[in-house]
């Protein structure tokens, strides 16, 4: 799942990035108000923190904006205690308020219910649970199983394995798993990538009789069911 994060406080922010992705989830991370919208409004994102208080375009003007075209669930963060905060952020479209300062198994667990709101939509790219034969993974428990059997995955692993099954089928380029599960800045020089799709293999395909993650030479890596 990805996330995007839009807050001014760079440490704030850069907490959130660390334990937001610690918990398997995919983070972009804007500090101002106008590429915070630009981002909302042109990426794909499974959900959004919004601070209220931003340089550019406050928390309100930008999901005001948001809302115009898109849905994506938002939790809102501020400073602000008043009643009348949290009810303009609610009417202008959030669906979620919480109030700094805030423990981060709250934010969380909100998290979790927003997205597990989603789960009835018939939409892949909201989908909450994943297949592809006997393989099985839960976006939020952060569970993988194949054949019944738990998989236990590093918090890479199991973003890198989110990503391929839900792009089943679709061979994957290096740079584009780069860009979907390291930072934007991954030196692309490095053999990291191939060295976590080996690490995932030896835990998705060894154990069991049919592989299901291909390496497609000089091209990239499909996951697929292929006929034995």
């Amino acid at each position: 799942m990805k996330l995007l994060i839009i807050e001014d406080e760079v440490k704030l922010a850069d907490y959130l990035r660390k334990g937001l992705t610690e918990e398997g989830y995919v983070i972009d991370v804007a500090t101002n108000g106008v590429d915070g919208l630009h981002m909302a409004s042109t990426g794909h994102f499974d959900l959004i923190v919004l601070d209220t208080m931003l340089p550019g375009i406050d928390g309100f003007g930008l999901l005001a904006a948001l809302r115009q075209s898109k849905r994506t669930p938002v939790i809102m963060l501020t400073a602000r205690h008043r009643i009348e905060d949290r009810v303009r952020g609610l009417k202008t479209g959030a669906d979620d308020y919480l109030v700094k300062p805030f423990a981060f198994s709250e934010l969380v667990a909100r998290i979790e219910v927003l997205l597990r709101r989603g789960a009835d939509t018939t939409l892949a790219p909201n989908a909450l649970v994943l297949f592809l034969e006997d393989l099985e993974v839960d976006l939020v428990r952060r569970r993988a199983t194949r054949s019944g059997q738990r998989i236990d995955l590093s918090a890479k692993e199991f973003q890198l394995l989110t990503l391929l099954l839900r792009r089943k089928g679709e061979v994957l380029s290096r740079t584009e798993i780069a860009e979907q599960v390291w930072d934007v800045n991954f030196d692309h020089g490095t053999n990291v990538i191939d060295v976590a799709v080996r690490r995932l293999r030896s835990k998705l395909d060894l154990p069991f009789e049919h592989p299901l993650l291909h390496t497609v030479r000089g091209m990239g890596y499909v996951l697929e069911h292929r006929q034995p």
